[in-house]
């Protein structure tokens, strides 16, 4: 664009200056041929230069004829002056030097009109245009250069403390704040309005969190003595009871019994994001994920689970940590799969890597980010029994040790959740 900008900039100007050039003679041609009208009014010859032709522009000076057409004559007899080309006395030639012609009428004593035309060379100043343009599109290229090159180095230096913001905005953790610039400029301004927006945004997620904390706290009680009137009302039903009471019993059991897990993985959630964790142990996978199948089996057997760890390896957590990420890891595999869930364990370095694959109908790409949040259930669920927290607390709890958890695709059609422990020394 400034290219394009700078050569129309330079052809302008190139127009303007051949433009001052060929009408800066124009008063001196004027008095030369008002000098030589008087001359031939008294019935003198024309001086050398001067040409007199009627006012239709036919020559009556016994010279030859004009390098004019009929068209710059009439505009001569309007009095206005013509550039055309080729020289004076020759024939006309529009690829010959330019000529700047001037005509200035007189009477002859006779009564009859004249125009006395005086004219010059315009050779001089095309030579000189063209030597000039020889240079414009090299000189418009490096001004553009000039140019592209000042406004780099000017972006540059005022997107600079933006772009410091932006690296010091990725390394932030929970509850820090971005460095606010000791000057006073739109970046400290940014950074001040950033830090609140960061403070109001903590404090929503902390009312939020503990609400969610307190709320399961005072529900484990209630929740309690519900599941275990319940559980005896169904072990013990009173005499007379119909089925339909019965029943009934046992639904208000199971639904005492999810509501009783909801408030334990609400609290085991919050003790995750709180940092309250045991000191890490050597955990062996292979022992935890037989544990961990032995406390959730399938008993419909909709839904095979294979298990393969070739090596031994062991985790740095706590047991109670390794046995709440499988469980939940094994619930939402067989809550999604078809038929099959594969769990895979093996050394990877520094890390251990696990892997539960299942033919489910899997993770559109972009939710695989937002499952790990609190409450998060996908469409896919399909009404399936979940709160959505599943998921988060196991980000939390392997995140916590430095550890990661990446959904994506299985083999198997379905979803991939690829956990990364740090191995036991």
């Amino acid at each position: 664009m400034a290219v394009v900008v700078l050569a129309a900039l330079a052809r302008l100007g190139a127009g303007l200056l051949l433009s001052a050039v060929t009408t800066s003679g124009d008063g001196e041609l004027r008095e030369g041929a008002s000098a030589a009208g008087a001359a031939v009014t008294r019935g003198a010859p024309a001086p050398p230069g001067i040409r007199v032709t009627d006012v239709a522009g036919t020559p009556t000076d016994g010279r030859g004829p004009l390098p004019l057409d009929p068209a710059e004559a009439r505009s001569l007899a309007a009095g206005e002056p013509v550039t055309a080309g080729g020289p004076p006395g020759r024939a006309h030639d529009a690829a010959g030097p330019l000529t700047r012609w001037v005509a200035v009428p007189v009477t002859l004593p006779d009564g009859s009109r004249r125009l006395v035309l005086a004219s010059r060379d315009l050779l001089g100043a095309v030579v000189m245009l063209a030597g000039a343009a020889r240079w414009f599109l090299p000189g418009v290229l490096l001004a553009a250069a000039a140019l592209t090159a000042a406004a780099w180095l000017a972006s540059g230096a005022a997107l600079r403390p933006v772009d410091r913001l932006r690296r010091a905005a990725r390394d932030l953790g929970p509850g820090q704040r971005l460095p606010v610039p000791s000057t006073a400029d739109e970046p400290a301004a940014l950074a001040v309005e950033i830090n609140a927006l960061l403070a109001r945004r903590d404090d929503a997620v902390d009312r939020l969190r503990r609400f969610s904390d307190d709320a399961a706290h005072e529900l484990r009680s209630p929740i309690a003595s519900l599941r275990a009137q319940a559980e005896v009302a169904v072990a013990h039903p009173s005499p007379g009871s119909s089925e339909e009471e019965r029943e009934a019993w046992r639904s208000v059991a199971r639904d005492a019994q999810r509501l009783s897990d909801l408030v334990a993985d609400l609290l085991a959630l919050a003790r995750a994001e709180g940092g309250v964790r045991g000191e890490p142990v050597p955990v062996d996978l292979a022992d935890a994920l037989g544990e961990a199948l032995a406390r959730s089996p399938d008993d419909d057997g909709a839904v095979a689970v294979t298990v393969w760890v070739p090596v031994r390896v062991r985790a740095a957590a706590t047991s109670a940590e390794v046995g709440l990420v499988l469980d939940n890891l094994l619930a939402n595999a067989r809550r999604h799969a078809r038929s099959v869930v594969h769990v895979s364990a093996v050394p990877a370095g520094r890390w251990v890597r696990l892997v539960v694959d299942d033919d489910g109908p899997g993770i559109p790409p972009a939710d695989r980010e937002r499952i790990f949040d609190r409450f998060t259930r996908l469409d896919a669920t399909g009404g399936t029994a979940g709160a959505g927290l599943g998921l988060a607390l196991v980000a939390r709890l392997v995140e916590g040790r430095g550890g990661s958890v990446r959904a994506g695709d299985s083999p198997d059609g379905g979803a991939r959740l690829a956990v990364r422990w740090p191995a036991a020394g």
